[in-house]
C-alpha cells in the first residue's frame, strides 16, 4: 500500500498494454485517448529506471490497455511481447476441473473480501465476466463500512481500489464457482502505516462475529517499517491492530493476505524509489495469517504448461518475501528454522502474480468505457488460493482455520518420496524474487523465501487440506 503520501493502491501489478505506447496495433484494441481506459501510461522502472506511477506502492508499473474481447497467448505474446490467461486456462494450470466434476465448487461457503471504497460497477462486471467464460454467476453481497465517498473515476486512489475490487472479486470466484462473495467496502484508503487499517479490522471482527465468512482474502498490506513506533522497536501500533485475525482464528476462519509484489523490499516514503534493506509487509508477516507469494507460469492455449512455474520475476514485479522484523519464528515455521532464523518468514504458499502472464479481467467504470484488461501481481494470487481454501471447507464439511500448522505439515511430507504425489504441493525450484537493486531470496528444494513451498496441483492438494486443516 501506499507511504505517507496519503496516498493508496492495493498490493498488486497492474499490466494494462497501451499498444499506441508501444507503437504497435491490433485490429479493436483502442489507444489512449480513444476508448482505452486504465491508468497513466508509464514504462517498467525495472527497465527504464523511471519513477512508478503515482499510486503505486506494491503495485508494478503499468502500460495501459484495453480490449473489447480477452486475446489469445500468441496474440498477446506477438503483439505486446507478454503472455495472458484466462481463467479457464488457470483452471487447467492448477488441475482445479477434476474438482469440479466432483461438485466441489465452493457450494455453501463464503469468502469475505476487503477493498478500500470498492467499484461502482461490480455486480455488473462480474455478470458480464461470467457471461464470457461461462461461469454461473454466485450470491454477491456488498458490506459498505461507514459513509463511503462518491465514487470519482479521475482519482487515481479510487480508480486503482476498484480494479483491485475487480480483480479480487473475478479471480477468487473464479476459483470456487460456488461460493457466496462478501464485499467488504471500506471508506479509508488502506495506506502504509495505520490508516486505513483500523474500519478494515473493525469490519472483518463484526463479520466474524455475525458469523459470516469462512475465508478472509486480503489484497493490501503496509512494510511494517511504516508503524509508527518501528524504528524505537515499539510495535505496539502494528500489534494493536491484530482483533480481527485472533477473532477468525478464535472462529475457524481462514485469513490470507498478498505476500507483495516487490520482491524482498518495499517503496520509500515517497512511493517511487525502493528501500535499500529487506522489509516485510504486514498483514502478510501476522503468524495467523496464510501469506500467498507470486509465481511465473508458461502455458498453452489449452492451459498446459510447457515448463515448471517459477518465482515471479518479470521486470514488472516480483514475488513478495523474507522474515518478519516483529514476529518471532512461530512453532508451525519450525521445520524450516534453517531458512527462517528465529522470525516469521513468508511466502508460505504461492499462485500466479507474473504480469508476463497476467489474468484477463472485465471492468466498467472507467470514464472512457467498459473492456477486458490483463492483471497480475499477489492479489491475483491471493483471492485465487483463498478459492482453493473455499473448495478445501466444502470437502471438509466445516471451517479449516487457521491453516498454517497443516500447511507446513503437507509441505514437510511433499519432500517424502512416498508422499510427495499426495500432498499436491509441487515445488518451485528456478527464479529469485531479487528486485529494484536489492537482492532477495532465491527458490530452493523445500521451503524458501521466495516461494514458500511452492504452488498447488488443486485435485490433490484440496482433499489433502480438507482432511489435515482445522482438526484439534
Amino acid at each position: 500500500m501506499l507511504p505517507t503520501r496519503k496516498l493508496a493502491l492495493p498490493r498488486r501489478a497492474i499490466t494494462l498494454i497501451a499498444l499506441a505506447a508501444l507503437g504497435l496495433a491490433v485490429a479493436g484494441l483502442p489507444a489512449r485517448g480513444g476508448t482505452a481506459s486504465g491508468p497513466a501510461a508509464a514504462a517498467p522502472a525495472a527497465a527504464t529506471g523511471a519513477a512508478r506511477p503515482v499510486p503505486a506502492v506494491a503495485r508494478a508499473p503499468a502500460i495501459p490497455l484495453q480490449s473489447p474481447s480477452p486475446l489469445p497467448i500468441a496474440q498477446c505474446l506477438a503483439e505486446v511481447k507478454l503472455r495472458c490467461y484466462t481463467p479457464l486456462q488457470y483452471r487447467a494450470a492448477y488441475d482445479l476441473n477434476p474438482l469440479y466434476k466432483a461438485g466441489v465448487t465452493g457450494k455453501g461457503r463464503t469468502i469475505v473480501i476487503v477493498d478500500s471504497f470498492g467499484s461502482p460497477t461490480i455486480r455488473h462486471d462480474l455478470a458480464a465476466f461470467d457471461r464470457q467464460w461461462g461461469f454461473p454467476n454466485p450470491v454477491l453481497d456488498i458490506v459498505k463500512v461507514g459513509k463511503l465517498p462518491a465514487f470519482n473515476p479521475n482519482n487515481a486512489v479510487m480508480d486503482g481500489w476498484a480494479e483491485e475490487t475487480t480483480l479480487d472479486v473475478e479471480y477468487a470466484h473464479t476459483v470456487a464457482p460456488g461460493a457466496r462473495i462478501v464485499l467488504v467496502e471500506t471508506p479509508v484508503a488502506e495506506e502504509e502505516g495505520v490508516t486505513g487499517f483500523p474500519p478494515m479490522m473493525t469490519a472483518l471482527k463484526t463479520l466474524i462475529g455475525k458469523g459470516t465468512g469462512d475465508v478472509i482474502s486480503m489484497s493490501f498490506g503496509a512494510t511494517e517499517n511504516t508503524f509508527p513506533g518501528f524504528a524505537k522497536g515499539n510495535y505496539s501500533s502494528l500489534l494493536n491492530l491484530r482483533y480481527a485475525f485472533t477473532d477468525a482464528a478464535r472462529h475457524g476462519v481462514t485469513v490470507v493476505a498478498a505476500a507483495g509484489d516487490t520482491g524482498a523490499t518495499g517503496d520509500e516514503p515517497d512511493g517511487t524509489t525502493l528501500y535499500p534493506y529487506r522489509t516485510d509487509s504486514w498483514p502478510s508477516t501476522d503468524p495467523l495469517v496464510t501469506s500467498v507469494g507470486g509465481t511465473e507460469l508458461f502455458l498453452t492455449q489449452n492451459g498446459a504448461r510447457t515448463q515448471p512455474d517459477q518465482v515471479w520475476n518479470d521486470g514488472y514485479g516480483a514475488g513478495g518475501g523474507g522474515v518478519s522484523a516483529i514476529f518471532g519464528r512461530p512453532a508451525f515455521q519450525d521445520g524450516v528454522r534453517g531458512v527462517v532464523g528465529g522470525h516469521r518468514g513468508t511466502p508460505d504458499i504461492s499462485m500466479s502474480g507474473a504480469v508476463n502472464g497476467g489474468g484477463w479481467v472485465y471492468e466498467s467504470f472507467e470514464p472512457t468505457g467498459p473492456g477486458w484488461e490483463i492483471f497480475g501481481g499477489t492479489s491475483e494470487a491471493t483471492p485465487m488460493f483463498a478459492g482453493i481454501v473455499a473448495l478445501a471447507d466444502q470437502m471438509a464439511g466445516r471451517r479449516l482455520g487457521d491453516i498454517n500448522p497443516a500447511l507446513y505439515a503437507l509441505g514437510g511430507l511433499s519432500r517424502v518420496r512416498s508422499f510427495s504425489g499426495r500432498t499436491g504441493i509441487i515445488d518451485i525450484i528456478r527464479g529469485s524474487n531479487s528486485f529494484g537493486g536489492v537482492t532477495g531470496y532465491s527458490a530452493a528444494p523445500g521451503y524458501d523465501l521466495a516461494s514458500g513451498w511452492g504452488t498447488i496441483d488443486a485435485a490433490r492438494f484440496v482433499p489433502a487440506l480438507a482432511s489435515l486443516a482445522g482438526r484439534p
